[in-house]
């Protein structure tokens, strides 16, 4: 089965070799080069680590605790 790389180097493990290898998504996948030039496909025997978005990065870091009342009182200007 063939498959078109994108320009960022992507490609789609056909689902056939994805069940083949028991993959899931956030599993790690290793490439290698055999000598005769094949690309060989192998699963990663761990999950690789999830990089943290800029949503993971702001979580928690509000030191003020508002009550949903008092919030949208204050951005609706009530008095």
């Amino acid at each position: 089965m063939a498959s078109r790389m994108t320009v960022k180097g992507q490609v789609t493990i056909p689902k056939h070799v994805r069940d083949a290898l028991k993959l899931a998504p956030g599993d790690g996948v290793e490439f290698q080069v055999s000598p005769a030039g094949e690309v060989v496909v192998l699963k990663v025997g761990r999950r690789l680590p999830r990089r943290p978005d800029r949503f993971d990065l702001a979580r928690g870091t509000a030191q003020i605790r508002w009550r949903t009342d008092e919030l949208m009182a204050l951005l609706r200007g009530d008095d």
